[in-house]
């Protein structure tokens, strides 16, 4: 498939404004933007039936028998056929998990998520693995980052899990919300449970986990930029201390900052190659920022969602929010609240028939020029 040519199409959707197509074309997006981690495409066929789907006229798991129906049909492939069929399985399949709700905290979660992508297609489809590996990265001009060991794996699973778990996010601000979550994602990355797929499966279940905080995530970063996440990954768990290279997460929180704060930083991946002399800040200068930083603001995650969706609808119903964010109405009550008593948002005109006036939206707008 031609590069950009199926986000392009894909993006169509939304621009047409109809929240379900939108929500569905993110997904497929997302789920296609990924297979660039292993350099992987999908085919042509993917994004016919894709938009079959979009479009109403066939459910996700019609869309998968066909992809299946449709490589078994073709007895005589080329490799390139065999490479996209990986790629529109998978995509497939991610498209259908983050179309669902249900989501549980726990290693257990992420290795049914690594099976319920690769089952069919990797041997050891949500199997931890009995033997230890090394990847050469390009990043690392072939080096490979020190994985943890097969005899350790369950151990430091269930110790950043247990950790995660226990850690409060409440009165932490965006800013160091965001780099807790990308320090999180690195550690369990780093990992490596599985012989392959590990990127993809932490990217789909990091896209579940924080949606629970209410975050509608952005699919342009995973749609256009899925390579230097896992670059990004690779650069937060390497060091060569001889040589002066340091483990660093800056990369995977600008990664991060454009997935969740609505940021449009520049990411290069030739900016994390260990040998790249950055003379001129690069990666910060040519970065853009959002017209209105509300991570500079003394907001939760959770009220940050929140007011990022007042702010682009003000006539928004409390019903909408607990939709949209998938928060309990007792929650999203609170959380009016806490914006109200903040002075960050107050009501027009009644509760029937008002709308919500962003008290900051003035004070963002004169920062960002």
């Amino acid at each position: 498939m031609p590069d950009k040519h199926w986000q392009f199409e894909l993006e169509e959707y939304i621009r047409q404004g109809e929240p379900e197509r939108a929500e569905k074309s993110e997904a497929w997006q997302t789920a296609i933007g990924l297979q660039a981690v292993d350099g992987l495409k999908t085919s042509e066929y993917l994004l016919d039936t894709a938009k079959e789907h979009i479009e109403g006229k066939i459910t996700i798991d019609e869309a998968q028998k066909r992809i299946y129906s449709y490589y078994e049909q073709r007895t005589t492939r080329t490799e390139l056929e065999d490479s996209t069929k990986e790629a529109d399985i998978v995509s497939a399949r991610i498209t259908k998990l983050l179309g669902e709700k249900a989501f549980q905290f726990s290693p257990a979660e992420w290795i049914t998520i690594h099976r319920r992508l690769f089952e069919g297609v990797f041997d050891h489809a949500g199997q931890i693995r009995k033997y230890n590996i090394s990847k050469k990265e390009w990043v690392l001009n072939g080096e490979s980052v020190i994985y943890a060991d097969f005899n350790s794996i369950k151990d430091t699973l269930d110790y950043d899990f247990a950790t995660e778990k226990q850690f409060s996010y409440e009165g932490l601000s965006v800013e160091a919300s965001v780099k807790h979550l990308v320090k999180f994602a690195s550690d369990i990355w780093q990992i490596h449970p599985f012989g392959e797929g590990n990127t993809r499966a932490t990217a789909v279940f990091m896209i579940k986990y924080i949606k629970t905080f209410g975050f509608r995530v952005n699919n342009d970063a995973f749609r256009e930029n899925s390579w230097y996440f896992r670059n990004a990954l690779v650069r937060a768990n390497y060091n060569d201390l001889q040589k002066g290279i340091h483990s660093t997460t800056k990369f995977l929180e600008l990664f991060f900052a454009n997935l969740l704060l609505g940021t449009n930083y520049e990411l290069k991946n030739r900016y994390m190659h260990v040998d790249f002399v950055d003379d001129n800040n690069s990666q910060s200068i040519n970065s853009k920022v959002p017209k209105y930083q509300f991570d500079t603001l003394g907001c939760s995650l959770e009220e940050f969602a929140v007011l990022e969706l007042v702010t682009k609808n003000p006539t928004v119903k409390q019903q909408e929010l607990v939709e949209a964010t998938g928060k309990s109405i007792a929650t999203i009550k609170r959380i009016m609240k806490s914006l109200q008593d903040k002075n960050y948002i107050r009501r027009e005109s009644g509760k029937r028939y008002g709308k919500w006036e962003v008290l900051v939206l003035n004070k963002l707008q004169e920062n960002a020029r």
